[in-house]
């Protein structure tokens, strides 16, 4: 039956005979009052349940216990209680997905602030981008060997920690004195993107119920709307403030913690905080590791197609727009937020699709299947290349959450690696890609750019060699 001490449920008790004590055999989420009671016969296989009016627990939890139970209904049935359905924990996916707005929101800052550190310390552009490198190097390259190894030790607070590093490195940005601060300050920061990304992929996951691709979504559609407001957050609270504003955003990390912290009770409340038990699988039982390596290059080599052609519309699309059709600043921002509106529905549909129709087909068709799309909208007008975009980006997004899911599904005990690596991959590419299609820009124009990016889609013929996860499990 259901019991209770202190008005918190903590499992199901039974008694084998009349003269051996109650036993809990198995924590439950219930509320203590009105509680469904199992009563189970073992030797005849029944089940008695019934509505409790009221119930004591005497004892403590480590010594057999002294039940006092009033019960208001009884009936008998020979089958044992229904099982629980296993559903996704939306409260967790919810705090999750906003905790990544907060956290991407923050890590939009620096760039975003750039023109304002630049004029205060009389930075050149090389010392921007030492900044920039430091940054991106904390924030990229940590995130699969923190993952890995919280998969090995798991630390449930370790997110409210990395968050409160991204809270120390606004502050030290806020009130840098030197440029040597200012690079401490982009360390921290960078470190607390590299704890945050694997850590709370891990927990969208144990709390998909088994919807993975749902809670992917979920998850990554905060974070796509934060590094969208970031900018925005710049230029309408730090700006007027100057570079002194970047400590008002501590106030969104102190409640990044404060939620995270909630997270890792939860975490660590339902038995996920435990080391995992020796010999549990690395990898997918049916494939080698060779063959597990080489899916995930083929998985690494879409991702970089992926996120070089999306540098080139979060960077340029809106110079491709005022060069091309003559557009002013303003009109060319409106069109580039219709592409992001695309990407964030398209981050949202990706993975309940992937839950349902398999994660190999929505790749194949999120990368190669936009090759069509890509190619002709360097040729057409300016409406058709407005819709074109909102296409390319709804169809692109999609893939994003299908390949994560994919990785951890081939990888089962290495999702903490799996995500900061392909977090830390897509972050580190993007920097780069938009450094190199910058230069490519400077020595070939804008329109230029566009028209070779469009070929980058046909990497997705490499999802051949992918093999059918779910056919396999099955």
């Amino acid at each position: 039956m259901f019991v209770g001490i202190d008005d918190e449920a903590v499992g199901v008790i039974v008694r084998q005979s009349n003269d051996l004590p109650w036993k809990v055999i198995d924590p439950v989420n219930a509320g203590a009052a009105h509680a469904v009671a199992y009563f189970r016969n073992i030797a005849a296989q029944h089940w008695w349940m019934g509505t409790s009016r009221s119930f004591k627990l005497e004892g403590k939890r480590e010594q057999p216990a002294h039940l006092h139970i009033e019960v208001r209904e009884v009936s008998i049935a020979t089958a044992t209680p229904p099982a629980k359905a296993e559903t996704a924990v939306f409260s967790v996916l919810g705090a999750a997905s906003l905790c990544h707005f907060l956290n991407d929101m923050m890590q939009a800052l620096l760039p975003a602030v750039y023109p304002i550190l630049q004029g205060n310390f009389t930075l050149s552009f090389a010392q921007v981008g030492i900044l920039t490198f430091v940054y991106q190097l904390t924030a990229s390259l940590l995130q699969p060997f923190i993952g890995a190894y919280t998969d090995r030790r798991p630390m449930p607070y370790s997110l409210p920690a990395g968050m409160a590093s991204s809270m120390l490195g606004l502050i030290t940005l806020a009130y840098a004195p030197s440029y040597e601060v200012l690079l401490i300050g982009g360390v921290l920061l960078g470190i607390g993107s590299s704890i945050f990304h694997p850590e709370t992929s891990r927990i969208a996951r144990l709390a998909s119920g088994g919807s993975h691709g749902l809670a992917q979504s979920l998850f990554q559609v905060g974070g796509n709307f934060g590094s969208a407001v970031g900018p925005l957050a710049a230029a309408f609270i730090i700006l007027p403030r100057g570079q002194d504003g970047l400590a008002w955003f501590a106030l969104a990390a102190l409640a990044g913690m404060i939620i995270l912290t909630a997270l890792g009770r939860w975490y660590k409340k339902n038995g996920h905080a435990g080391r995992p038990k020796a010999g549990a699988a690395a990898r997918h039982s049916t494939l080698s590791r060779k063959k597990v390596s080489a899916v995930m290059a083929v998985l690494i080599a879409l991702l970089f197609s992926k996120y070089i052609y999306l540098a080139a519309f979060t960077s340029y699309y809106i110079f491709y727009l005022m060069e091309k059709f003559g557009l002013s600043t303003q009109h060319a921002q409106v069109y580039q937020f219709v592409f992001f509106g695309a990407v964030a529905a398209g981050t949202i549909a990706g993975g309940p699709i992937g839950d349902r129709l398999g994660r190999k087909l929505v790749i194949w068709v999120s990368i190669l299947g936009v090759l069509p799309f890509t190619l002709l909208l360097p040729h057409v007008g300016l409406v058709p290349t407005v819709a074109l975009s909102a296409v390319i980006g709804f169809v692109l997004a999609s893939a994003f959450p299908a390949i994560v899911v994919y990785g951890q599904e081939l990888m089962p005990g290495r999702v903490g690696m799996v995500s900061g690596l392909f977090f830390g991959f897509i972050f580190g590419i993007g920097g780069i890609g938009a450094a190199m299609l910058g230069a490519l820009a400077d020595w070939k124009g804008i329109i230029f750019v566009f028209d070779v990016c469009a070929f980058l889609p046909a990497v997705g013929v490499l999802a051949i060699f992918l093999p059918n996860v779910r056919e396999l499990k099955s």
